[in-house]
């Protein structure tokens, strides 16, 4: 699995074995306390449905308030599925590949009811790309990784649809980029001359938006040694890389972003070994580049969207997690439940939709 870096040791892989695999008490959305000492947030609960216990929901794309997509992985080694809704939440079909038992999916992303690629994460051939274009009814494997320490954990498409980009962890000390340019039906892996010195780090797949495309730049997070960000805007051919101002360690680091336009972003991370320590678990970004320490968090920051001019952040490490809202761009934040997500998406038409343990998806 891929939350926390591949160099975790023993004790540290178990904490984050147990938040992707350990079954969740469920619990009720709570108006909880402002982290900036400030009034309640307008009122924000969450509708929560269990689609599948057997799955762990890592991944999550919605187009509209009517159709969703989210991905999983069986912990019991079962099939690896994807859920697809097109009627808001009230039935979802299981429409996966079938050839997907002991697969890992941990992104989706999708265009409408009919086209989605979805990437299923771990070490050489376990890493691959499967799109649709009708529904599920069919799947095509459009990737597979053959490069043994080479390991796929997120990816994100340009706004036109035909470009994409996929981040794998460091492959002889460099991360490694494969490239779409139609749709996700093929990919290539990249020269990596314009990757910046990466050992050390690695990416985390705890949402499926550790990589996140913003008009014609893309950015990535990273974790381990160093805690950065770093950002292309020449399609994955060259990257810069800044401090995220997130605290980095074994397992901890940045673990998703979002970009509300091109220059205004908001990243967050935190710590599986340590996942109610939320200091400095955010960082706001004003220009493309440089980061700047957003508010504390009280929970793990493993996903972040915005809504409108409000961002909303989601996160579990085994049974400590909780969601928070920030009104102004991440600055500080609220929290405002302790239902446990691990993913999370909102659309412009004012939904948000959460996936996490126990196969449960919720809709805000």
């Amino acid at each position: 699995m891929r939350t926390p870096p591949r160099t975790l040791t023993a004790p540290l892989y178990a904490v984050a074995l147990v938040a992707l695999t350990a079954p969740v008490a469920l619990a009720a959305p709570s108006g909880g306390p402002a982290t900036d000492g400030g009034a309640e947030p307008r009122a924000l609960s969450w509708t929560t449905t269990t689609v599948d216990a057997d799955q762990s929901f890592r991944g999550l794309d919605a187009v509209d308030r009517s159709t969703a997509w989210v991905v999983g992985a069986s912990v019991t080694g079962g099939r690896g599925k994807v859920f697809r809704t097109s009627d808001g939440g009230a039935s979802w079909q299981d429409v996966g590949p079938a050839d997907a038992t002991g697969l890992n999916f941990r992104d989706v992303e999708a265009v409408d009811a009919r086209t989605a690629t979805v990437l299923a994460i771990g070490e050489g051939e376990k890493s691959r790309i499967y799109r649709t274009s009708d529904g599920g009814a069919t799947w095509t494997e459009a990737f597979r990784n053959d490069t043994p320490a080479a390991f796929y954990n997120c990816m994100d498409f340009y706004s036109d649809g035909r470009r994409g980009l996929a981040v794998s962890d460091p492959v002889d000390g460099r991360f490694r980029i494969a490239a779409t340019q139609d749709g996700g039906r093929s990919w290539k892996v990249l020269p990596d001359d314009g990757m910046p010195d990466s050992s050390g780090e690695a990416n985390f797949s705890a949402s499926g938006d550790c990589l996140t495309i913003s008009g014609e730049q893309a950015w990535f997070g990273s974790g381990g040694e160093r805690s950065r960000v770093f950002s292309s805007r020449d399609g994955g051919l060259t990257w810069s890389a800044t401090d995220s101002t997130i605290p980095a360690g074994e397992a901890a680091g940045v673990f998703a972003l979002a970009f509300r336009t091109p220059g205004q972003g908001v990243a967050v991370g935190g710590d599986f070994a340590a996942p109610a320590d939320g200091v400095d678990a955010s960082a706001v970004s004003s220009n493309r580049h440089t980061w700047r320490s957003g508010g504390d968090l009280t929970h793990l920051g493993e996903d972040v969207s915005w809504l409108g001019h409000r961002v909303v952040v989601v996160g579990q490490g085994g049974p400590v997690g909780g969601a928070s809202v920030s009104d102004n761009g991440g600055r500080t934040w609220q929290r405002f439940s302790d239902e446990l997500f691990h993913t999370l998406d909102c659309t412009s038409d004012g939904a948000c939709w959460a996936g996490g343990g126990g196969g449960r998806v919720g809709r805000l």
